[in-house]
């Protein structure tokens, strides 16, 4: 039977090929189409409703991206052996979607929408998450659910000094830049990846790149809507408007409203009042019998304090909380606030605030990953918690959401960049940013506390990371614009743009954008990246005021650690039979043992809480690897007496015979009385047998010789 496929290819730059097919699967959904590069093959379905939640003024948008584990061949582990709730790794990519997606809705459009893409095939060297957004575009486009589209994102990477759209995973290994790009044909909307401390320009550069290819790829899915027949879109309405009420509002509250935002008023609760009793005032002129439904008045308001607020800013060229618009709110920062931890630190700007821990472990306490595309270990992580009393609310603590999952990978990002090198770093690393206060970029208050708790863990850090929060005002009819450094959250809210960037004194190491206008110039976003310069030295430099370089040392209560590289063959006598050596040494010193086998040799991590236990599990060790020599001095121990002498432990795991003829100078007739069990002696080295490997002691020959009698 034939399905009726409708296929568009989309060529890549250097030749090779994408595929959108649509019309076979998933048929009953508004839209659904299956997108395929390589063996990566994701198949992307979208819903919506036909009318609007009731009591619902938002768009109700969800984008879930899961990857079936069959995709790879592979069956998930845990005890229900099905997929569970999305990974991490899932959110992240779920999060890059709706970003790119969720701003060119109608504003108007109210009807609960859901979007699903899931990996149906995967392809080790094509990497899903540069195609995930282009699947759900291309769904949207072949289905009659408005959306002022389309859009697509590519990742875009510096490899080797040429810059590459969806590079191979292999090849990806060598970038210098990797970045995702979301835009649709006139803007870029969404930027998001990390760089090894490169300029702004060379930022600009990867993003004009990728914004080429994006083209190509959103004048695909308008040739695959014209070819399904998707270029009329359903009616709605959505919305009921009260015109006469919204100027009512207009004329009685905006005045007053640009004059709370003028206060310049840097304390966030104060503001929202003085925003509120405006609101206030205009209902109670309404009188206590007025027929005006209140919901509508509050979405008024809001659109004027909104308006009055943009105003203000574009106008005085001042903030609301006073600032000029380059300005950095107060800075003050401290480390080693936490006794007991490995690494702490205080960062404070203005009303946000960052305690943050770092704890240093071993090998155990590396993260597994099982997922569809990858397994392995991972040994840096970075959580971010948002409590709900940091902006003063009461929630429920649900556990981190996606916002929080979002904001920590960016600040893990930013500092990995720093980090030791991997065979220069012999600790699971954990940092733990708790938010305390928030107005404004908190993840970037993260990047701030976590580069300064890791100086005073004493990690080996590269070099200290800053990050700031960028805004943008902007006025399409008079053109005027505003770039805004070290943005408030109310500023985020009502601005145009959200450009999060971090890095050292060299160069940028990670970046994340959200922009709600269209035809962001190249001049505006230079501009706002030159601002962002500033604003990140101008921290780093009060930063420094705190802790400018890593502390010399780890803190007395950090496990110690040391590295012995042994040859292969000796991996099995140090861990024993059934581990029985390793175990004994880890009870009796108290320190931890871990060894891998890389590079045909044996990796000896060793971890202790004080020097005394790592020096001693060191010299166990040591005394398994070390090869027995002839002539050397050995200091054993009485393991077992025979009539024909004694076995003496004088290395671990290693015993030789002391006969009874090499015990004293003089002559013995038998070993009653002479050796005790466990008693300590002093040997030497005198014989190996060739054949047989067995080791032969003397202790006399390790005594002075006696003194020849003399002659009467």
């Amino acid at each position: 039977m034939s399905q009726n496929a409708i296929t568009k290819t989309i060529a890549l730059p250097d030749g090779r090929e994408i595929i959108i097919e649509t019309g076979k699967l998933a048929k009953q959904a508004d839209g659904s189409v299956v997108v395929r590069m390589g063996n990566t093959m994701l198949l992307a379905a979208v819903v919506s409703n036909k009318e609007a939640r009731e009591g619902v003024d938002f768009m109700p948008l969800s984008v879930d991206y899961q990857e079936k584990f069959a995709s790879s061949g592979k069956i998930p582990g845990g005890f229900l052996k099905r997929e569970a709730r999305l990974s991490d790794y899932e959110i992240l990519i779920s999060r890059l979607v709706d970003r790119v997606l969720r701003p060119l809705f109608p504003s108007d459009y109210h009807a609960e929408t859901q979007v699903t893409i899931n990996m149906i095939s995967a392809d080790k060297e094509v990497l899903p998450d540069a195609l995930a957004a282009l699947a759900a575009s291309a769904a949207l486009a072949v289905s009659d659910i408005p959306f002022n589209g389309p859009i697509s994102e590519v990742r875009v990477a510096r490899i080797d000094g040429q810059f590459v759209i969806n590079p191979l995973a292999t090849d990806l290994l060598r970038a210098d830049i990797d970045m995702i790009v979301g835009a649709s044909m006139e803007s870029v909307s969404m930027v998001e990846g990390e760089m090894n401390e490169v300029s702004e320009e060379e930022m600009l550069e990867a993003i004009s790149f990728a914004h080429e290819a994006i083209k190509v790829q959103c004048q695909a899915q308008l040739e695959l809507s014209e070819l399904v027949g998707k270029l009329q879109k359903r009616e709605y309405s959505h919305e009921t408007h009260d015109e006469e009420l919204r100027q009512k509002i207009y004329d009685a509250t905006y005045s007053k409203a640009y004059l709370v935002a003028k206060r310049g008023n840097a304390n966030k609760s104060e503001r929202k009042e003085g925003f509120a009793a405006v609101l206030a005032e205009f209902v109670e002129s309404l009188g206590p019998d007025h027929e005006y439904d209140l919901s509508l008045i509050k979405t008024y308001y809001h659109d004027v304090e909104k308006e009055a607020v943009r105003n203000m800013i574009l106008n005085d060229r001042t903030r609301l909380d006073g600032r000029q618009l380059n300005q950095i709110r107060p800075i003050w920062s401290e480390v080693n606030y936490l006794p007991a931890t490995h690494g702490s630190a205080i960062f404070t700007r203005g009303e946000t605030q960052s305690l943050t821990t770092v704890t240093l472990g071993t090998k155990l306490d590396e993260q597994m990953i099982d997922s569809a595309m990858t397994s392995g270990y991972n040994k840096f992580l970075l959580h971010y918690n948002f409590p709900a009393f940091s902006t003063g609310e009461v929630k429920p603590n649900r556990g981190p959401g996606r916002r929080e999952i979002g904001h920590g990978n960016l600040a893990l990002r930013a500092l990995k960049k720093v980090l030791p090198a991997e065979g220069e770093n012999p600790y699971t690393i954990r940092i733990v940013s708790d938010i305390l206060e928030s107005n404004g970029s908190s993840s970037m208050a993260t990047v701030c506390a976590g580069s300064l708790a890791l100086m005073d863990a004493g990690v080996p850090i590269k070099d200290a990371v800053s990050g700031i929060a960028m805004g943008l005002i902007t006025d399409e009819k008079t053109g005027k614009f505003a770039v805004l450094s070290d943005i408030l959250g109310d500023e985020d809210h009502l601005g145009d743009m959200d450009f999060k960037v971090t890095g050292t004194k060299k160069g940028i190491t990670a970046c994340q954008m959200d922009i709600k206008v269209n035809g962001l110039s190249h001049d505006v976003l230079s501009q706002a990246l030159a601002q962002a310069k500033e604003g990140r030295e101008h921290i780093l430099n009060e930063m420094n005021k705190t802790i400018s370089a890593p502390n010399p040392d780890y803190k007395p209560h950090t496990p110690r650690s040391f590295n012995i590289v042994i040859d292969k063959e000796f991996i099995g006598a140090v861990i024993g039979p059934g581990g029985k050596v390793i175990q004994q040494i880890q009870k009796d010193t108290g320190a931890t043992i871990i060894i891998e086998e890389k590079n045909e040799k044996g990796h000896v991590n060793i971890f202790a809480s004080n020097q005394t236990a790592m020096d001693d599990a060191i010299s166990k060790i040591k005394g398994i690897v070390a090869q027995p020599e002839i002539g050397d001095m050995y200091i054993g121990k009485v393991k077992s007496i025979q009539p024909y002498g004694a076995f003496i432990e004088f290395m671990p795991g290693k015993d030789g015979l002391l006969h009874i003829s090499e015990i004293k100078h003089e002559r013995l007739e038998t070993m009653d009385g002479v050796l005790e069990i466990g008693e300590e002696v002093k040997v030497k080295l005198i014989d190996i047998d060739k054949k047989t490997g067995k080791f032969k002691l003397s202790r006399k020959a390790a005594l002075p010789k006696p003194e020849a009698p003399q002659q009467g």
